[in-house]
């Protein structure tokens, strides 16, 4: 997916990032090291579990500049928002030719 310029009123939003998107990218790796090691994980596997725990967790969308309150999530929930998403894409794959 491209990235597109968002603008409001002559103003680019677009720099506005929901922080925990890289969070998740950093700790599906190490899941799927430590409990997953044995399984092949398609492209399209790693893309639906990456989608499904970002909507599992609360967003938390901040801009470059702005004061950051302390309301984050630890990691052990995010990890566990993780390991559901991961066991429903393998519960329910996208493609019909798995077994």
């Amino acid at each position: 997916m491209t990235q597109q310029t968002l603008i409001i009123r002559g103003i680019d939003v677009g720099m506005i990032k929901n922080r925990n998107e890289s969070r998740v990218a950093e700790l599906l790796p190490q899941l799927m090291e430590e409990h997953y090691v044995d399984f092949i994980f398609d492209p399209l596997d790693i893309q639906d579990i990456y989608a499904l725990s970002l909507n599992l967790i609360p967003a938390h969308y901040a801009q470059k500049g702005s004061i950051v309150l302390s309301d984050r999530l630890s990691d052990f929930e995010i990890r566990s928002r993780i390991r559901d998403a991961i066991e429903r894409v393998l519960d329910n794959p996208t493609r019909a030719d798995r077994s």
